[in-house]
């Protein structure tokens, strides 16, 4: 079974070591399935990641145990007492721990990984790869969620597999910057081509010593702080470890289509484009890119709310590898695209 059993305890516990463990308020049942979740979560990211982290609790169906991580002790400070105000009627226990005890794990677990204790280092975005495996016991799941995932309907996750990664499906991908791809591609690492990096969902039973050589391979202290890397080092997991895509009917990442983007030159609102998406279908938006900032808008629209129940597994797609031809050509359109000013008309801002 992919989910694991244990006693639902009722009360608030201070652990040593910089945890603070907390749950809402209890409900009938004494023992219930439970699912192990994992979110780096600033405060930083509260405008957005509060109405997301309200729907999570409000929607699964499975009881949850979630360690929310941060930065800094005030930064956990401040988590705790916003968690701790939204409703959770279902009493889903959860736990904030900042990046001093995380440290304190990657040094005394990582010891001879020098590459993974510096990539933790990195972007905190990296820490969504590393640190869930430093707060697991052994074969444990680990579901990692992105903090801009609004959950539409009642749903439940998908099973973690025993061996391999789940990952969400995005087109073409978000693998950036074309430099570290390209390192990969001569090492030679195998990538898959459409990974999305909202939902992970891996175990603990890991081969760390590859993992932290690939993370060397890619430059180690050298690699480029830059947040999508971390896709980049998904990709490799995927193709190291197999697994598959989750359904992208039901785990919907959102896309800057060139519908959109004419409709947002053209002055249209971001949560007047959203009207297209078929919330009622999904079990998980991820709200990338600008679509975050649109999600308080379309939930005091009514758009994002639905009644559906979703509650069956969902079918798996197969990874697809990313090879050198098809990431020339990707890269070949964007050389073009930027000699007749495309991105100077839907880019300014970065031109």
């Amino acid at each position: 079974m992919p989910s694991k059993v244990r006693f639902t305890v009722v009360g608030t516990v201070r652990l040593n070591g910089g945890e603070t463990i907390m749950n809402g308020k209890p409900t009938p049942a004494d023992i219930r399935r439970s699912r192990s979740l994992f979110m780096i979560l600033s405060p930083r990211s509260l405008s957005y990641a509060t109405k997301c982290v309200e729907s999570l609790f409000a929607k699964a169906a499975e009881h949850l145990e979630i360690c929310f991580m941060t930065d800094s002790a005030a930064d956990k400070g401040e988590l705790t007492d916003v968690i701790g105000s939204l409703p959770n009627p279902a009493g889903h226990r959860w736990r904030v721990v900042d990046d001093s005890e995380a440290e304190v794990r990657a040094n005394e677990q990582w010891a001879n990984l020098a590459n993974l204790r510096t990539f933790r280092r990195g972007h905190p975005c990296w820490r969504k790869v590393t640190d869930p495996l430093l707060f697991s016991g052994p074969g444990e799941e680990m579901v990692i969620l992105d903090p801009d995932l609004y959950f539409p309907n009642r749903f439940t996750f998908e099973p973690t597999p025993k061996t391999g990664v789940r990952l969400m499906w995005q087109q073409p991908n978000c693998m950036l910057p074309a430099s570290t791809v390209y390192t990969a591609l001569r090492a030679p690492i195998a990538l898959a081509r459409h990974v999305d990096i909202g939902v992970a969902q891996w175990r603990t039973n890991q081969d760390l010593e590859w993992f932290d050589w690939m993370i060397g391979k890619l430059g180690g202290v050298d690699l480029p702080r830059v947040m999508h890397v971390e896709s980049v080092v998904w990709s490799a997991l995927a193709m190291r470890l197999g697994g598959g895509h989750l359904d992208p009917e039901r785990w919907r990442c959102w896309r800057r289509t060139q519908l959109a983007r004419i409709l947002l030159k053209a002055g249209v609102r971001g949560v007047n484009v959203l009207r297209s998406q078929p919330f009622s279908r999904m079990k998980c938006f991820h709200a990338g890119g600008e679509a975050k900032w649109w999600l308080a808008d379309a939930h005091r629209a009514g758009l994002l709310d639905q009644s559906r129940e979703l509650l069956d597994e969902s079918p798996v797609l197969p990874f697809v590898e990313l090879t050198h031809l098809r990431f020339d050509a990707e890269q070949g359109v964007k050389v073009l695209l930027q000699k007749v000013g495309y991105y100077r008309v839907f880019y300014p801002s970065t031109n």
